[in-house]
């Protein structure tokens, strides 16, 4: 799955959030380095969803490409 993640230089490095998941952050020294750790961050966050609503009624839903 792919997920689209913004990218903004700082004095630090870079900082990265992914849109689509509001909260889902990280960042790193070097751009690869950001990248590599919002693959992580997504990683925990859908995790982190997955067990908060694993006690919910759910449905999928397909969405067609803009």
């Amino acid at each position: 799955m792919q997920y689209k993640v913004n990218l903004k230089k700082t004095e630090e490095g870079y900082s990265v959030w992914v849109p689509g998941l509001p909260g889902c952050w990280s960042q790193g020294k070097t751009e690869a380095e950001a990248l590599e750790n919002i693959k992580d961050a997504i990683q925990v966050y859908l995790e982190t969803v997955e067990e908060l609503t694993k006690d919910s009624e759910s449905r999928y839903v397909e969405v067609a490409n803009a």
